[in-house]
């Protein structure tokens, strides 16, 4: 271990393990190591004796529920966006290779207290039960305006400049009521809470048509697609890229210890008395506690049941995202449901997942408007983590921390903090413009 890298990464979440394999595949050195003895760090994959003895604390579940093997729960489930900017990356990267893809049935919201399929084509609109006859025109005009926006063609602009309306001026314009503006923001362009009415609506408007376009790609019932056997694989798949591209990876590293000079500036890590020297350092933030603050928690719910989630069409895979108003909150709530169609449980099986930023102490109180869509559930774990960002300076010091994950079940914010952080380790930007059928055969 006493050798010098360029980059020593710690933990092996997936945040941690797609720049490990980014950094590789740019020919930079790089060192990867864990604490764990298995990879995902927080959000790994668990089989059900796992899970059980994670939430009660005893060794084995019953046997009712099937072999544990047959399980693979993860524990930050995620959908991917057809087209967004994982997928580009496992793309631009080739790691479509080691990993298989199925599109996810269903995208639905809460609204007026109905689960409800999302409309997001102006011929959906005219069809959904989600809006009355003229909502249902005004709500087809705007689609049909997002879809024929092209930000280089101002004769698509219909003489609006989208980086300074807002997206509260935008949608005034085409008159949408409450309900269609909260899961237009909220369940197509994903936004966690109602501030981008008040910001620029270019951002809202793109979010848009990336939901648009990942719907149309699969031609599919939702923009969504999810690995077979689970987000377990990914980790492990980014690893094994790393490893090709000449990365060293040591699990079962136990204490360690970023070693920093007199300026502050990393200089290596230390573990079991031997030390890697190092110019930067990538870690999540149970590594440096020191360089982080608290920015909140989330609440959630892991339940297993015997049947699809009610009124979603017997999805066998969904996600329901429930806006903030809805239920008078400051936050959404998400529900993800998945089940042995993608080789996450055994057959007749499936896991479901209520998360949110939580705003009290009980989550069961707090969960229950997403646990009670579930109908009923064979076991229900509950569960509250905290959330911290970095507050260091990575010009100063070159530690380079990921933001914990988020209540959200779609990969879009994860994936925007690793962009990020990319460009501040590498001081360029990450090209993203890939041929997307080259993934189309591992996706089918």
């Amino acid at each position: 271990m006493d050798e010098e890298y360029e980059v020593i990464v710690l933990g092996t979440g997936l945040k941690e393990c797609i720049l490990s394999g980014l950094l590789s595949v740019d020919g930079v050195k790089v060192l990867h190591m864990d604490r764990n003895d298995y990879y995902g760090g927080e959000s790994t994959s668990l089989n059900l004796n796992q899970l059980w003895k994670k939430f009660r604390g005893e060794e084995k579940a019953p046997e009712h529920l099937g072999a544990s093997r047959d399980y693979n729960v993860d524990m930050m489930p995620k959908f991917m966006m057809g087209n967004g900017k994982l997928v580009r990356t496992l793309i631009h990267t080739d790691v479509t290779k080691y990993l298989s893809f199925k599109a996810v049935d269903g995208s639905y919201v809460f609204v007026k207290g109905k689960v409800q399929k999302v409309p997001v084509t102006p011929m959906e609109a005219l069809k959904s039960p989600l809006m009355g006859i003229f909502e249902k025109r005004r709500a087809g005009k705007f689609f049909s305006y997002v879809q024929d926006y092209d930000e280089k063609d101002p004769k698509t602009h219909n003489g609006m400049d989208l980086t300074k309306v807002t997206t509260k001026e935008l949608i005034a314009k085409f008159g949408l009521d409450d309900n269609t503006i909260d899961f237009v923001g909220h369940a197509v362009a994903l936004h966690t809470n109602d501030q981008h009415l008040n910001q620029p609506a270019l951002d809202t408007v793109m979010r848009m048509k990336l939901y648009a376009e990942s719907l149309a790609r699969f031609q599919g019932t939702s923009p969504y697609i999810y690995p077979l056997y689970g987000l377990g694989e990914l980790p492990q798949a980014f690893a094994r890229l790393s490893a090709v591209y000449g990365g060293t990876y040591m699990l079962c590293k136990p204490d360690c210890k970023v070693e920093f000079d007199e300026e502050g500036k990393v200089t290596g890590v230390t573990s079991e008395g031997e030390t890697a020297k190092c110019k930067k350092v990538v870690c999540d933030p149970s590594y440096l506690p020191s360089k982080v603050r608290k920015i909140g928690r989330v609440a959630r719910a892991i339940a297993i049941m015997s049947h699809p989630i009610p009124n979603t069409n017997d999805s066998h895979s969904v996600q329901v995202i429930i806006p903030q108003k809805q239920l008078g909150r400051k936050s959404d709530m998400y529900v993800f449901c998945c089940s042995y169609s993608h080789n996450v449980a055994p057959k007749g099986k499936f896991i479901a997942f209520v998360s949110t930023d939580a705003e009290t102490d009980n989550p069961q109180t707090e969960l229950k408007a997403g646990i009670d869509l579930l109908g009923p559930v064979d076991e229900i774990f509950f569960d509250m983590y905290d959330r911290y960002e970095p507050v260091n300076e990575p010009a100063l010091d070159n530690c380079f921390i990921s933001t914990s994950y988020d209540a959200t079940t779609h990969f879009e914010t994860t994936v925007a903090d690793v962009l990020n952080m990319y460009t501040l380790i590498t001081g360029k930007q990450l090209d993203l413009s890939v041929d997307l059928s080259a993934a189309s055969a591992a996706e089918e």
